[in-house]
């Protein structure tokens, strides 16, 4: 067996993981890279492996970084099916036509200022025809029930309680009568996050391929993002301003719908209007209603207690569709929260949303989760002033404040206890999905506990097992 880093590695976005056996090839996530524009360019548009010899894709969620380059290996040639979680594939149905349709849009955008400057045209990465085509060749498997990949492959999904439908794969190999047991943990969640139950973890494992993206540091716990997220918006709202939130139309935007409706229910900030921002995050809200069945035990106490009798809505709250709704926002001064995709301030209605709110300094831009070096929200995070969006140039007046508490992946606690669960039968285990620092520290710590056979690969690396 052979183990290919073909994304993610030594970095956390595009996570990309090629598994040859028995002749085939499996990959596992097909993920967008998410960076620095030009360096987002090439690598989206160039696979490290020829995705005509890919035989089957595995799939742990459906968070882009994960899943996002799925039509991309279809168009280039990938006809094999792509194993997922039923909630997984339903989501997917939105995200990935979505992905298309601002892949051209904004291809469409920069486009006409390249022409009047008499530049190269560029092509999307892809269309929204295109992840049709991938959808096409999605096969939903629930949680826990056991599936062949290939010859000599057998595949369960695991909760891994990160979003709705997160899977941690765990894969059984075969291979000339020698077994392994591959787990592979794609993004894992945190224990007491509301809505989603809580992660499972592994044991019994020969080689863990796992994530590390805070392998240096812990968070708040999701009691104190709550109360942090009370404090911010009632001083912004109690002064006039508005609140713009960028977030991850899936599963951050369902955690904080969550969290405002506990906290006006409880009288802790002002009675203002809430708009969901997001075709996309509309459209994700209705597939966590349609999966109710996996929500943990406290999300359906608070169905049951509530009069709406629901978790993902309430009187103040608007879920907008279409544009002309969307662009009426920006002409009202009144406070509100608006809550708006993309997460990490690269793409969507957020953009527009940022640009008419940016130089008020009465609002407020709450950024809920990690940003990827060199996006927009990473560069306001760190408190650059001066930016541009689409092109045209801002003075950012309006305060930046980060609330760390609303994180769906591990702290680094929680990452050793995953790996350690595996320290006695685990011969290989390798970090990805993780900043080099973040992955150097989890990979310091776990040699502590006795560990030592632990790899940060490098982009590319090619490791027989």
């Amino acid at each position: 067996m052979k183990i290919k880093f073909c994304g993610a590695a030594k970095t956390v976005t595009g996570s990309q993981h090629l598994i040859s056996v028995n002749g085939k090839n499996i990959l596992l996530d097909c993920g967008m890279y998410q960076g620095k524009r030009k360096e987002a360019f090439k690598i989206n548009r160039n696979f490290l492996f020829d995705p005509k010899e890919i035989d089957c894709v595995i799939l742990s969620h459906a968070h882009i970084d994960h899943s996002g380059n799925l039509p991309s290996l279809v168009k280039k040639g990938f006809n094999g099916r792509i194993f997922v979680t039923p909630a997984t594939a339903d989501l997917l149905e939105y995200m990935l036509r979505d992905s298309g349709r601002i892949q051209e849009s904004d291809v469409k955008y920069v486009n006409k200022k390249r022409k009047k400057q008499g530049k190269n045209l560029f092509e999307p990465l892809y269309t929204e025809l295109d992840a049709v085509e991938a959808l096409k060749l999605f096969a939903p498997v629930q949680y826990d029930v056991t599936f062949q990949v290939c010859e000599g492959v057998m595949v369960t999904f695991h909760d891994a309680g990160h979003i709705l439908g997160s899977a941690g794969v765990e894969l059984n190999i075969n291979e000339n009568g020698k077994k392994t047991t591959l787990w592979f943990s794609g993004d894992i969640g945190r224990f007491n996050l509301p809505i989603l139950k809580d992660p499972i973890y592994p044991k019994n494992v020969d080689v863990l391929l796992m994530e590390s993206t805070y392998g240096d540091k812990n968070h708040p716990t999701p009691k104190a993002g709550i109360e942090d997220l009370g404090g911010l918006l009632s001083e912004t709202l109690n002064n006039g301003g508005k609140v713009i939130i960028p977030a991850f139309a899936v599963g951050r935007t369902q955690e904080l719908v969550y969290a405002i409706h506990k906290l006006m229910d409880a009288g802790d900030i002002p009675q203002v209007p809430v708009y969901v921002d997001s075709p996309l995050a509309v459209n994700a809200t209705d597939v966590f209603r349609k999966h109710r069945n996996i929500f943990d035990d406290e999300a359906w106490e608070m169905i049951k207690s509530d009069r709406h009798m629901a978790a993902l809505g309430f009187d103040l709250l608007t879920y907008v569709r279409s544009v002309d709704e969307s662009k009426a926002l920006n002409f009202r001064e009144d406070p509100m929260i608006i809550i708006s995709a993309s997460g990490m301030i690269e793409a969507g209605r957020i953009l527009h949303h940022l640009k008419n709110n940016i130089e008020d300094e009465k609002n407020l831009i709450l950024i809920v989760g990690w940003q990827s070096p060199h996006t927009l929200g990473r560069r306001l995070m760190e408190g650059e002033r001066h930016i541009k969006i689409y092109g045209e140039a801002y003075i950012r007046k309006a305060k930046v404040a980060t609330i760390h508490g609303f994180s769906a992946h591990a702290g680094q606690d929680a990452l050793v206890r995953y790996a350690l669960g595996t320290k006695d039968t685990v011969k290989n285990v390798f970090l990805v999905h993780g900043d080099v620092e973040s992955a150097t520290a989890l990979k310091e710590l776990l040699a502590q506990k006795g560990m030592s056979n632990v790899v940060i690969p490098e982009p590319g690396a090619e490791i027989l097992i």
